[in-house]
């Protein structure tokens, strides 16, 4: 079964976005599911192995804290021995299985994996069976609505297969593979998938706003919100979201407020390995929109270590 959810939006997977920092924070501003960044079957197998050797497991690998909870792991990869063993590893720390097939990226898609396998629906049925026998955790899956425009309903055939092989929930992007991120997300294709599923279903695509939120859920009557690029540098869109769900007001957070959440989230960076690279963008993605935004992030492009970043954004107080 799935675990209970304390709100109805959740932080959605993004590569070198997602890490445990940021998804600690947007579980403390109220989103009720967190997943990790998506990972290879194939590095867990391999990672597995040698960590086995140093006595250590699969957490010093895919970082997270029990604060999360509950936490889902998004996998790719379509090799069906290498699926099973990478999902009876990582079970045991994770409540949720979550597999991908919606990611656009051409090195994903190259692989047989993400949303190319949206077109491979007997491979895709032997996925979903493979996952679903190789672990008793929900297994819960990801999808774009199709390849490109012409195939744009493969999410039809894809959603009917994953519900009779015992996949728990859905979340659709409504976009095909080839837009990327591009053009706008057609919510119509979530309403379409929640009339014809009896499971839970999650929309995800160009909430940016908590109206944009409370206007998917009314146009679709998805059960639940995925939030993506909307709450990069954002964490604060969760708490908003759930007080307009139930109150239809909620609390404006200005650029200091935003500057203060950075400096949480790199407080929480020091418990765990996240790349520089990584915090670099999230301290970007913290400052879009502020007034003289674009001057800090060159500066930032050019900061070499923590403490050359700490000043750059300690002296954007002054800007805020």
């Amino acid at each position: 079964m799935l675990p209970k959810f304390s709100s109805r939006a959740f932080l959605a997977p993004m590569a070198g976005v997602s890490d445990p920092a940021l998804r600690l924070q947007c579980k403390k501003m109220g989103a009720g599911l967190v997943v990790t960044e998506f990972t290879n079957i194939h590095s867990i197998i391999a990672k597995e192995s040698q960590l086995k050797e140093r006595m250590k497991t699969i957490q010093e690998f895919i970082e997270y804290s029990d604060d999360e909870r509950p936490l889902s792991i998004q996998l790719f990869g379509s090799n069906l021995p290498a699926l099973e063993k990478a999902a009876k590893i990582v079970e045991p720390y994770f409540d949720i299985i979550d597999y991908n097939m919606g990611c656009p990226a051409p090195h994903i898609t190259q692989q047989m994996a993400g949303g190319a396998l949206l077109q491979e629906v007997n491979l895709t049925q032997q996925i979903f069976n493979t996952l679903v026998n190789a672990v008793k955790k929900p297994v819960t899956l990801k999808i774009r609505s199709g390849v490109t425009d012409a195939s744009k309903f493969l999410f039809r055939d894809i959603a009917e297969v994953a519900e009779d092989e015992g996949i728990q929930m859905i979340t659709l992007h409504p976009r095909t593979v080839s837009q990327g991120y591009s053009g706008i997300a057609d919510w119509d294709l979530i309403k379409e998938l929640k009339e014809i599923s009896s499971i839970p279903i999650v929309g995800n695509g160009d909430i940016t706003t908590p109206e944009d939120a409370k206007t998917m859920i009314d146009h679709t009557n998805c059960d639940y919100v995925m939030v993506g690029r909307g709450a990069m540098g954002n964490p604060f869109l969760f708490e908003q979201i759930n007080d307009y769900l139930k109150t239809n007001s909620y609390n404006e957070y200005s650029f200091k407020d935003r500057l203060d959440s950075f400096f949480d989230y790199l407080h929480i960076t020091n418990q765990y390995k996240i790349k520089f690279a990584n915090i670099k963008g999230q301290a970007m993605r913290f400052t879009k929109g502020m007034k003289g935004g674009s001057k800090l992030r060159s500066k930032i492009t050019l900061s070499k270590n923590i403490e050359e970043l700490e000043k750059i954004m300690k002296d954007a107080y002054s800007l805020s």
